[in-house]
């Protein structure tokens, strides 16, 4: 995903913001679906959370490795406070298989960078 500006963050670079990004404004279309009553219930929580993750890696990318690891460390805890709201949105046919399955995907490929990259940090120290 491409963000168009004349000014740039170097955080905009890494792969996985880029990724946390996209995904945020996946689950943001995907709550509009849900019913009314969702909506400072399992839509804020999972937007928010899903949000989470992107904005966890871009606040702590200008610190000190230590840390940007522990922002990258509540990034991943966003991730799999994803995991449960994705769940509950499939077991309350909110989405479907192939959404729930998708989504679990997309968690696991951007847990897998922030630990890629958390362990970079580290060794690094």
């Amino acid at each position: 995903m491409k963000f168009e500006s004349n000014y740039h963050f170097s955080f905009e670079n890494l792969i996985v913001y880029q990724k946390a990004i996209a995904f945020g404004e996946i689950i943001n279309e995907l709550v509009e679906t849900f019913p009314h009553k969702e909506t400072f219930r399992l839509t804020s929580q999972f937007s928010r959370a899903a949000d989470s993750i992107a904005a966890n890696i871009s606040e702590g990318s200008a610190s000190t490795d230590a840390n940007f690891n522990r922002y990258l460390k509540m990034a991943w805890d966003s991730s799999h406070e994803c995991v449960t709201w994705n769940t509950k949105a499939y077991l309350r046919k909110y989405i479907s298989k192939e959404q729930y399955e998708s989504n679990r995907a997309l968690l696991t490929e951007k847990g897998k960078m922030i630990s890629s990259l958390r362990r970079k940090l580290n060794i690094k120290n």
